[in-house]
């Protein structure tokens, strides 16, 4: 079956992709002016992010490419298994809201790194910034930039090297240019345009089969249960339990880049509303990344093994002869979405915790901004190479690998944050511990998993979900006895008695979020 679109392309569809990559630098353009204007950095857009723009950002942040190519890919092999991953969210997103922001806020900090700092002091502060840009390279720029690569890969056909080497400059340019504030304001457009894209995908699909329930009826019922059986091979429901927690806590609590748009946020309140409506977005997970998939089962079965092909299998055979444009414009926009903030996140992070607080302490607003980009330019170039590299990595489901490897990079962070949150008596001591030596642990254990004695070879490994928690376990475990038996303990907390407290309005639209995912594992748990 052919699924090149660019045989497709008519003088339309380049007319909209050329007219939208302009319009996205003339945006980052002119917030660049206005913020030199202002003396604005480019990190925290000035903390002026009201809700819709942090839920939009945060979004577009977390809906990289892989969502595209992975949960269809996921729905085409199993159903909407792939579901819980984004209606499980919401309990993190809960915590995210209710117990990390109103603190993150209080402290009036810019980075993760720099919040701990303020908890444990400057060794921490260093151990954790350094830890976050490894964390921010590999499982964000490298893993998007690669998915984004196999996406551009399928569409034009040129060799993954050219793919990424383009994509990556283009959000570079517009990073450099606009930093989080030009991010977050195109994010808005840039979703919207994924929803409209995406259900008119999902409708084309239903219309071609018959409805609904020609799709029930053509798929097994096991295709939409959300949790399978302890024994299954795929998506065991202890796993997900257990293990997705924890990659969920480092993920939407500590990551830099998820949470430096609530970060920016105009008040608490502001940022709250904009951690619940991520959480709304995330209930249209089914039919905007995974129902293609399904349908895709049932309309072309002859994809067999294929299955990352679904989403793209899906375009080329429904879209009409000019929306094809909008389809490519759907993937600049969560490929600079992803890749912009993470390029954010890291210069971010370096220009605060490294180069303010270690090399330049008085450095100037304008100093900082060259700093930034000189970071944002320099993890261009690195996301690039490992990019390259991941592509040398043969017989690994994308998803899987994006999983996997959060999964081992997550321990550390959610043990840390969660103790430093919820246990006064974590000492210093414990915090560097954890940070150091249990993440070379976690991380030497990824190695075996994922390179070494891979799983496919070595099937005695248990699901990477549930290696995940075991290491979890070990270091909370491990944290704690080092907090208990330390001598000289260290715990050196900042005052939290100004935490400001969370609106009535806030807490009515997460009970009311809460109850619509409650319905939803009813709903799809009745087979």
């Amino acid at each position: 079956m052919n699924n090149s679109i660019y045989e497709k392309l008519t003088t339309l569809d380049f007319v909209i992709v050329a007219v939208y990559l302009v319009a996205l630098l003339v945006i980052g353009y002119v917030v660049s002016v206005k913020q030199r204007k202002k003396n604005e950095t480019l990190f925290l857009a000035g903390n002026s992010l009201n809700w819709y723009s942090i839920g939009f950002n945060m979004w577009g942040t977390n809906v990289g490419p892989s969502s595209l190519l992975a949960f269809a890919s996921i729905g085409y092999a199993t159903g909407i298994v792939a579901g819980n991953f984004e209606w499980y969210a919401f309990v993190f997103l809960l915590l995210l809201a209710m117990v990390f922001a109103p603190r993150y806020i209080a402290s009036k900090v810019s980075t993760m790194p720099e919040y701990m700092g303020k908890r444990y002091g400057d060794s921490t502060q260093n151990i954790l910034a350094w830890y976050a840009l490894v964390k921010i390279l590999v499982s964000w720029l490298s893993l998007g930039l690669f998915s984004g690569g196999v996406l551009v890969r399928q569409i034009l056909g040129i060799p993954m090297w050219q793919s990424v080497t383009v994509l990556v400059i283009f959000s570079g340019i517009f990073t450099f240019a606009g930093g989080l504030k030009a991010i977050a304001k195109v994010n808005v457009f840039q979703m919207i345009l994924l929803i409209v894209v995406s259900l008119t995908l999902s409708y084309l699909g239903l219309q071609k089969l018959g409805g609904i329930d020609v799709l029930i009826a053509k798929t097994p019922s096991n295709f939409w249960n959300l949790v399978h059986p302890a024994n299954d091979a795929h998506y065991p429901w202890p796993a997900i339990l257990l293990g997705y927690p924890v990659a969920a806590v480092a993920f939407f609590c500590t990551d830099q880049s998820m949470v430096q748009s609530v970060l920016g946020a105009k008040n608490l309140e502001q940022g709250q509303l904009g951690v619940n409506f991520i959480g709304w977005l995330k209930v249209m997970a089914l039919p905007l990344f995974i129902l293609p998939g399904i349908l895709c089962y049932a309309l072309y079965p002859e994809l067999g093994k294929n299955s990352d092909l679904a989403y793209m299998t899906m375009v080329t055979n429904l879209f009409p002869s000019g929306m094809n444009g909008l389809v490519i414009c759907v993937m600049i926009a969560v490929l600079v979405g992803t890749i912009g903030s993470s390029l954010n996140a890291l210069s971010t992070v370096f220009t605060n915790d490294i180069y303010v607080k270690k090399i330049n302490p008085s450095a100037t607003i304008k100093e900082q901004i060259k700093i930034g980009r000189i970071t944002i330019a320099a993890g261009c170039l690195f996301a690039i190479l490992i990019a390259i590299a991941i592509d040398n990595i043969k017989g690994q489901n994308l998803f899987n690998i994006f999983q996997a490897v959060l999964g081992f990079l997550a321990p550390s962070l959610s043990v840390v944050f969660l103790l430093s949150i919820f246990w006064k008596r974590t000492t210093k001591k414990a915090v560097n511990a954890t940070l150091s030596w249990g993440s070379a642990f976690s991380l030497f254990v990824g190695v075996l998993y994922l390179w070494i004695f891979p799983a496919d070879k070595y099937p005695v490994w248990p699901h990477f979900l549930l290696i995940s928690f075991y290491i979890f376990a070990t270091l909370l475990v491990s944290a704690v006895v080092i907090s208990l038996t330390d001598k000289n303990p260290e715990t050196n907390f900042s005052d939290e008695a100004d935490i400001p407290k969370t609106s009535n309005r806030v807490k009515l639209l997460f009970g009311l979020l809460g109850l619509v995912i409650l319905s939803l594992y009813l709903v799809f748990n009745g087979n």
